[in-house]
């Protein structure tokens, strides 16, 4: 449940041409006057979570740990099933054809064991994130979950970057009916396309190439990528700029967010160097 709000935007990336950024998923963040902190590029879901050494070293040079939500917080699943329904009481069945709507309820029934009724008022990007498990087609892992275990044997505080509520808010601002198609066409080809984006993007980021991965907008059939790329990422990155600057003020940190949301002119990254940050890529 938990994964639902984050784990299909590590599939939305956004092209630029501004110059390469080096290969990494970890940067060091530093400047006089606050305490040297760490950067890192997460995925959300996995087939394999093991962080190398100097993930472990920045860890331990740390002495709390942020993400994109405070997943250790134990009221988060009550909070996300408070927002996961769509406003003004629209239903699945408003958003599509009634041959799309019934293609969906047939793929909901024989490959999720779900009947639609059950989900009829949920906001389509979440049910979306219910296939996951079959997009991976393996035991899923998360990154996240690793770094929390880190911390925690280190006794560290774990926060969030962004409450629960601006999260779901997100998917708010991106209209139902262009959730719902993407929500369609994945039901429709059997989740094939999901499939393929997804082992590409997850050999993206093994490969640490966070410049790749936003040039998968350029090809990507999924039209949330480009269409709200504003809404998924950009604004989000520049609300946590500030909050970021607060903390690091007066404790190291490490955060962990989804790689998306490094890579450009609008990434994490450029905007702490726009801030006068020094952004160094640990290699």
């Amino acid at each position: 449940m938990k994964y639902f709000l984050s784990a299909l935007i590590a599939f939305f990336f956004v092209h630029s041409n501004a110059q390469q950024l080096e290969k990494s998923l970890l940067w060091k963040i530093s400047k006089k006057g606050v305490k040297t902190s760490y950067l890192y590029g997460t995925i959300h879901a996995t087939c394999d979570s093991v962080l190398d050494k100097n993930v472990e070293t920045a860890m331990k040079a740390t002495k709390q740990l942020y993400l994109e939500i405070d997943m250790d917080d134990s009221g988060l699943q009550a909070a996300m099933m408070k927002d996961m329904n769509m406003k003004d009481g629209q239903t699945l069945d408003q958003l599509a054809s009634k041959e799309d709507y019934e293609a969906l309820s047939k793929f909901m029934e024989d490959e999720m064991e779900i009947p639609i009724q059950y989900i009829k008022s949920i906001k389509p990007f979440f049910i979306s994130a219910m296939f996951i498990p079959k997009i991976l087609d393996c035991p899923m892992q998360s990154v996240e979950e690793h770094l929390m275990k880190i911390g925690k044997s280190q006794h560290e505080d774990i926060f969030g970057l962004e409450t629960v509520e601006e999260q779901m808010h997100v998917f708010d601002a991106i209209p139902y009916k262009d959730q719902m198609d993407e929500l369609v066409k994945s039901a429709n080809d059997n989740l094939a396309n999901d499939k393929k984006d997804f082992q590409e993007m997850l050999a993206i980021y093994k490969a640490k190439d966070l410049d790749k991965m936003l040039e998968m907008s350029e090809i990507s059939e999924n039209k949330l990528t480009s269409k709200f790329e504003a809404e998924l990422l950009t604004n989000r990155n520049k609300n946590w700029i500030p909050r970021i600057e607060n903390i690091i003020k007066n404790t190291p940190t490490f955060f962990g967010v989804g790689a998306a949301h490094l890579g450009g002119e609008n990434g994490v990254i450029k905007l702490l160097r726009k801030q006068g940050y020094k952004v160094e890529a640990v290699l």
